[in-house]
């Protein structure tokens, strides 16, 4: 069965969204830098990143991610493509053997 390995949003400011919810909320930074940030919650990852790096999508982890494209390989080692469902909304596909591998 796929999985939601995380959904992202677009802040303008990376920093001031990470300290936002960690203040309001028990999550884990897992990830920050200037562009983007990534906090673990108990069930999901959220993604925070900046309206001109990605759209906000939904990431979903599948073993046969390359099907649905050619994987671009992220800064961590995850691998994703992104697509549109029929609605228009971005899809972030993750290779999960590439989650796996990442440290």
């Amino acid at each position: 069965m796929d999985r939601i390995h995380h959904v992202a949003l677009q802040v303008y400011d990376i920093a001031r969204a990470v300290d936002w919810y960690s203040q309001h909320f028990d999550c884990l930074v897992t990830y920050q830098d200037t562009s983007w940030a990534q906090l673990r919650f108990a069930n999901i990852n959220l993604a925070l990143v900046k309206p001109e790096q990605h759209p906000p999508h939904i990431g979903l982890a599948r073993p046969d991610a390359r099907n649905f494209g050619e994987l671009a390989v992220h800064r961590d080692g995850s691998a994703s493509v992104y697509v549109r469902d029929p609605s228009g909304n971005a899809v972030e596909i993750i290779d999960s053997i590439s989650l796996e591998e990442t440290p």
